[in-house]
C-alpha cells in the first residue's frame, strides 16, 4: 500500500499551481493599483482573477484569454503590451509559464508596496484573514437576512408552517405573503412611493442562493436543506429573544401582584365603597335598557372587519360576513407603479406632483389590470412599540380607469393590446370600467392611423362595449378628474357598510342598489382581485378558447362570451359542427347565437368564419 501523505500543520492550504502564473501576477497588481485609487475597475480586474484561476491551460498570449468571461479588449491589451516588455527584459526565450526566481508568488501583495493607509488597515485586520490568499482569498461572508426584512419573514413563515404536523410542506405566494407580513416590517405587495421594489423582492435572492426552491404553476415555495438549516438557526434565536421577554414579563407580573398584596400605591381606591359596587351590579341585572350593551353601540375601530356580531350578521344576512362600518374605513386612490416610473418620466412625476398639490390621499402599487382605481382600506391605530400601524383589510370600490393617451391607443389598436386590454377590465370584476382619453393636440397628426379611426374606436368604445369615455386634455386635466372622482367617492361611500365578497360570487350584492342609483356594499378584496387579475396566469381551456375567438376581426368579448354559453370548449363546438348533416347547417350553426344587451344574432359571416378556422383542413383561402 502506498503510504499515506504526511499530514500539513498549521492553518495555511497549499493552493493549486496556476499555468498562467505571469497574467496572473499583472492583473493582481492592476487590481491593487486601482484598489488604492479607488476607482471601480477594481472589480474588473478582480473578475477577470477569478475567471483566469479557473482555466486549466496555459496560454500562449493574451488575446487567447478573450475565450474567458470578463476578458475584453482593454484587459487583453494590457496584458499584451506587459508580455511584450516581459520579453524584451528577459530575452524571446523566456518563459512564460512561470515565474522568475525570487519573485513573489501571484495573487499575494508584498506590505512594501502598501500605502501607509493600507498598512495600518492590513496590520489592524490581521486576525480577520490569517494564512489567507489576500484580497483575492478572502473568505466569502455568510448570507444571512436582516430581521424583519422581507428574506427573514419568508424563511421563518415557510419553516414554521413546515413544523405544523399534517403540513403539505409548501406555500402558495398569497398565503406566505399573508403569513409573512407579521414578521416584516416593509409591505409585501405595495412599493414604497417612487420605487418598484416591496419585501417580495427578497425571495428572488432567497431562490438565487438556493434557501429557497419555486416549482409547479401556480408557484410553490419551500424550503431546501440549506434554507432549513438558516431557518432553525433564525427561530432559535427568535425564540430565544421570546424567552428572555418572556421571562422580564413573568417578574413584572409577579411584582404587580406582591404590590397588589401589600396594598401597592394607585391599585387600591380607598374612597371606593363596597356597597356601591353591589349595587350598581343589580341595577345591572334589572335594568339592562338603561346601560346599552357592546353590540348597540358603534361597533370600534379594532373591531370594524371582524364581522363576528349577531348584528353585523343579521344585517348582511350571511353568517360570518366581513364588514366595514362607516367610519372605520378611508377611500383612498391607488396608482399604478408603471404610471410613476419609466418612460416619460418627467410626464408622470407631474401626475404625482399634482395630485399631491391637490391633497389627495394615494398609494402607488403594482395593479395587473387598470390604470387607477380605489379602495376602502380599514383605519388601524398604531400599535405601541412597532414602526408601522399594522395594515388594515382593503376593499376594491366598483370604479376602476384605465388612462390612453392618443398616441398610446394607436400603437394598441396596432398589436392587438387595445381589445385585450378591454375584455380584461370587463372580465376583472368590477362593475363601472372606464377609460380616461387624453388628448395628444397636433400629436394626433403624426400618428400610424388617421384621427378618424381613434375617434371611431373611442366612440365603439363607449357605445358598443358599455364602457363609460371621459375626454380630457392633458395631464394635469387627468390628475383634476382623479381628484374630484376621490372625493365623490368619499362622500358617496361615507354612510355605507361594505360587506367584502368573494370574486365567484357574481352578481351577489348590490344589482337593486345599482337601480336605485346607490353604490354597492358588496365588494371583493384587493388581494383577490389583483391575483385574479394576473395577465399571465395559468389559464383554463375557456378562458384559452375566448382568446382564440377574439382574434377574429370583428368578433369582440360580447360575442366571444355568448359563444362560451353554448360552446365552452373547442371540444364542444367540434362535437356541434360533426352532428351537422350539411356543409350549410355547419356554417350557420352559431348565426342565431344572441348577444350583447340588444340581443342581436352573430349573423351568417362571423358563424362561416368561426367554421373556416376550426374546421378547414389546411390553409385558409
Amino acid at each position: 500500500m502506498p503510504s499515506p501523505e504526511p499530514v500539513r500543520l498549521g492553518r495555511k492550504r497549499v493552493l493549486p499551481s496556476c499555468p498562467n502564473p505571469l497574467f496572473l501576477r499583472w492583473l493582481t497588481e492592476l487590481r491593487d493599483e486601482a484598489k488604492e485609487k479607488g476607482l471601480k475597475i477594481q472589480y474588473t480586474y478582480q473578475k477577470a482573477i477569478s475567471s483566469l484561476n479557473k482555466y486549466p491551460l496555459p496560454l500562449q498570449n493574451a488575446k487567447e484569454a478573450k475565450i474567458l468571461q470578463n476578458f475584453g479588449d482593454g484587459i487583453c491589451k494590457i496584458l499584451d503590451d506587459k508580455l511584450q516588455q516581459y520579453l524584451r527584459e528577459h530575452g524571446p526565450d523566456a518563459p512564460i509559464h512561470s515565474l522568475p526566481e525570487g519573485a513573489p508568488p501571484p495573487g499575494r501583495r508584498d506590505n512594501n508596496s502598501l500605502a501607509p493607509s493600507k498598512k495600518k488597515n492590513a496590520a489592524g485586520d490581521h486576525g480577520k484573514d490569517k494564512g489567507g490568499g489576500g484580497g483575492a482569498r478572502k473568505k466569502k461572508r455568510e448570507y444571512v437576512p436582516q430581521k424583519r426584512s422581507g428574506g427573514y419573514a419568508v424563511l421563518l413563515t415557510l419553516y414554521r408552517q413546515s413544523q405544523i404536523p399534517g403540513s403539505k410542506g409548501f406555500m402558495f405566494k398569497m398565503e406566505l405573503q399573508a403569513e409573512a407580513q407579521r414578521l416584516c416590517d416593509k409591505s409585501f405587495t405595495v412599493p414604497d412611493l417612487g420605487s418598484k421594489y416591496t419585501a417580495w423582492s427578497s425571495v428572488s435572492t432567497l431562490i438565487q442562493k438556493n434557501f429557497v426552491i419555486k416549482t409547479h404553476n401556480p408557484a410553490r415555495y419551500s424550503l431546501t436543506e440549506e434554507g432549513l438549516a438558516l431557518a432553525e438557526r433564525l427561530d432559535s434565536v427568535e425564540q430565544t429573544k421570546a424567552g428572555s421577554e418572556g421571562d422580564r414579563e413573568e417578574e413584572q407580573e409577579e411584582e404587580e401582584e406582591e404590590e397588589e398584596e401589600e396594598g401597592g400605591p394607585g391599585l387600591v381606591d380607598l374612597t371606593a365603597d363596597d356597597d356601591d359596587d353591589d349595587e350598581e351590579k343589580k341595577e345591572d341585572r334589572i335594568h339592562p335598557a338603561e346601560n346599552p350593551t357592546c353590540a348597540e353601540q358603534p361597533r370600534s375601530e379594532a373591531e370594524g372587519f371582524s364581522g363576528k356580531s349577531q348584528n353585523s350578521r343579521a344585517a348582511s344576512g350571511k353568517p360570518n360576513a366581513e364588514r366595514l362600518q362607516p367610519g372605520t374605513y378611508e377611500i383612498i386612490l391607488c396608482v399604478d407603479f408603471i404610471e410613476t416610473t419609466g418612460g416619460s418620466h418627467h410626464r408622470k412625476q407631474e401626475l404625482v406632483k399634482e395630485l399631491q398639490r391637490n391633497g389627495v390621499n394615494f398609494d402607488v402599487r403594482k395593479l395587473n389590470v387598470g390604470d387607477f382605481l380605489w379602495i376602502a382600506r380599514e383605519k388601524l391605530a398604531p400599535v405601541p412599540g412597532q414602526l408601522r400601524a399594522p395594515a388594515g383589510r382593503e376593499l376594491v370600490l366598483d370604479y376602476i380607469i384605465e388612462r390612453k393617451r392618443m398616441d398610446d391607443l394607436c400603437g394598441s389598436i396596432i398589436d392587438g393590446r387595445f381589445r385585450e386590454q378591454k375584455f380584461r377590465l370587463k372580465r376583472c370584476g368590477l362593475r363601472k370600467p372606464c377609460y380616461l382619453v387624453e388628448e395628444c393636440g397636433s400629436a394626433a397628426s403624426h400618428l400610424s392611423l388617421p384621427e378618424s379611426t381613434l375617434q371611431q374606436a373611442i366612440v365603439n368604445t363607449q357605445v358598443v362595449d358599455g364602457f363609460f369615455v371621459k375626454r380630457v386634455q392633458d395631464v394635469r386635466e387627468s390628475a383634476a378628474y382623479l381628484t374630484v372622482m376621490t372625493r365623490y367617492l368619499t362622500k358617496l361611500y361615507q354612510n355605507c357598510a361594505l360587506i367584502c365578497r368573494s370574486r365567484e360570487l357574481e352578481g351577489d350584492g348590490g344589482s337593486d342598489e345599482e337601480e336605485r342609483g346607490t353604490p354597492s356594499c358588496s365588494l371583493i378584496s384587493f388581494a383577490e382581485f389583483n391575483h385574479g387579475a394576473v395577465k399571465n396566469k395559468c389559464q383554463t381551456v375557456r378562458e384559452v378558447f375566448a382568446r382564440q375567438l377574439m382574434q377574429i376581426s370583428g368578433l369582440s368579448g360580447d360575442k366571444a362570451a355568448a359563444i362560451l354559453e353554448q360552446y365552452s370548449t373547442p371540444h364542444s363546438l367540434l362535437t356541434a359542427y360533426d352532428r351537422c348533416a350539411s356543409e350549410a347547417e355547419k356554417e350557420k350553426l352559431l348565426s342565431s347565437i344572441r348577444y350583447g344587451k340588444l340581443k342581436r344574432n352573430l349573423g351568417p359571416a362571423l358563424s362561416r368564419t368561426v367554421y373556416q378556422l376550426y374546421c378547414t383542413q389546411g390553409a385558409l383561402s
